[in-house]
């Protein structure tokens, strides 16, 4: 099997790489996720330098429930350049809630934390980091970040109402007079 990064390879090559791609994500998104799957690993094992393939790849493991195979497929996908911006935010949240579902909650932390601050302005990206902060016993941390996060998203009047006491107390959960 050619080792040859996607980019290298011959016009004729990307395109079989592209087709193969674009019918495992149709695959993906329309349920058939084991036939997805059975596309994207020899897909991934042509191309292994290959970011967006290692992404699908690691997202199709993801939704099978199979988290410690698609780990790989994420690391290799954010190590690597190639990655549109949307993408690279789903590949940093799986790669996050992925080690997490291993109970691997340190790297869970790091991983989001890592990623929050790269995409400051993601709800859910804080939302998993605000899990995994809770499952390493700092949830007093979680919940400030969930809190902050409702302060600033929520569409609920009483909440909006209430919404600069809820960043305050966000700030400081132990906060008394």
């Amino acid at each position: 099997m050619s080792t040859r990064k996607s980019t290298n390879a011959g016009p004729e090559a990307d395109s079989g790489r592209n087709e193969v791609l674009a019918e495992a994500v149709r695959l993906r998104e329309s349920g058939h996720r084991e036939e997805a799957r059975a596309l994207l690993v020899p897909l991934s094992e042509r191309f292994p330098d290959d970011s967006e393939v290692a992404y699908q790849t690691a997202w199709v493991h993801d939704t099978l429930g199979l988290e410690a195979e698609a780990l790989p497929h994420y690391l290799r996908a954010i190590q690597r350049p190639g990655l549109s911006e949307s993408d690279r935010r789903g590949a940093l949240l799986g790669l996050g809630s992925t080690y997490r579902v291993l109970g691997r909650y340190e790297e869970a932390v790091a991983a989001l934390s890592h990623a929050s601050e790269e995409f400051p302005d993601d709800g859910a990206l804080k939302t998993f980091l605000a899990m995994a902060l809770y499952n390493t016993g700092k949830a007093h941390d979680a919940m400030g970040i969930l809190l902050q996060l409702l302060a600033s998203t929520s569409r609920d009047q009483g909440i909006a109402v209430y919404g600069p006491a809820i960043e305050h107390y966000a700030k400081d959960l132990d906060a008394t007079v």
